[in-house]
């Protein structure tokens, strides 16, 4: 493990840090968050089950659904089990490729289920828009290629990050902010210039996260006008019932990306756990609430539930 000192060197790992003020809870921390993990992979997982078994669901809606849980499962599990063994064996050190591999799972998958949400939003503006039409796009093989995009626009933009560490040199401090690796964290570790990891970082959140948060809000604009415009309230109720399962997955999603961005440009002043915690809440939440609030707000996948419940 490297030492700190003035000489530039290429550090073999980094140190996880995640409690800053809570090293005495930390070991009792876990267990919340190991039980959280466990819903998060138990829901996510039977929601992949149920969409794939049941043919019934076998429709571009539930299909992105299937993406939006595979992806989840993909982001929790490249994260939690080394952060809870990180909290209750004090594994702390993670070798430089392996936290390269993290921050780029991280980051890409975030792209991805992204881009998975603004799908999700134009298939709610395809069905209440342009019903008509809804089925003649938006095909089973067109939702195939659009999860094939998503994947691939998520890897690409974000494949570029760790060349941009790999290109730093590290003379000081090899202890991270986190319990896992982010692009921000490593990076603000360096001692040579980071200006090329801050604009390419900025502009792909930006070309990626950004652009599908406004067209999402676009989305809406638009389905609340059709919306407001049918002539009877239960008509008006019932069309846009079908959108609050997927509003409040984009509003998990978003405000603690936002929050997260916003502590880690502007935060400067305050205390490490501000930092640590909305970090935590950018990763655990999605995953945990995606399969809760589409498990309640989805009749089949609620009935299927219900179904192996009682058989067993």
């Amino acid at each position: 493990m490297p030492s700190p000192n003035n000489t530039d060197f290429s550090p073999s790992s980094f140190i996880l840090s995640g409690t800053p003020g809570l090293e005495v809870a930390r070991f009792w921390l876990a267990f919340p968050l190991c039980s959280m993990y466990l819903v998060a992979i138990v829901g996510n997982g039977a929601v992949v089950f149920i969409v794939k078994t049941e043919r019934s669901l076998h429709a571009p809606m539930y299909f992105f659904l299937c993406m939006l849980a595979a992806v989840d499962l993909a982001l929790s599990t490249s994260t939690m089990p080394r952060m809870l063994s990180y909290l209750w064996f004090d594994w702390r050190e993670i070798s430089f490729g392996a936290c390269l591999l993290q921050m780029f799972l991280i980051h890409s998958l975030s792209a991805v289920e992204s881009t998975v949400l603004l799908a999700m939003a134009w298939d709610r503006y395809m069905a209440i828009c342009h019903p008509l039409r809804h089925a003649t796009i938006l095909t089973n093989p067109m939702t195939a290629k659009i999860g094939l995009a998503a994947m691939a626009r998520g890897m690409l933009f974000f494949l570029p990050l760790p060349l941009l560490i790999l290109r730093l040199s590290f003379c000081g401090s090899n202890v991270l902010s986190h319990s896992y690796c982010l692009h921000q964290d490593i990076m603000n570790l360096a001692c040579t210039s980071i200006t090329a990891n801050v604009v390419y970082g900025l502009t792909a959140i930006l070309l990626v996260m950004g652009l599908d948060a406004l067209l999402i809000a676009l989305s809406y604009f638009m389905i609340i006008k059709a919306v407001l415009q049918l002539s009877s309230r239960k008509e008006r109720v019932k069309a846009f019932s079908t959108c609050v399962a997927h509003l409040c997955v984009v509003l998990a999603f978003y405000m603690p990306l936002i929050g997260l961005s916003v502590v880690h440009r502007f935060g400067k002043g305050l205390t490490p756990l501000v930092q640590v915690v909305m970090g935590d809440i950018y990763l655990l939440m999605p995953p945990l609430l995606n399969p809760i609030v589409y498990g309640a707000r989805t009749k089949q996948i609620r009935r299927r539930i219900l179904r192996w419940i009682l058989h067993h």
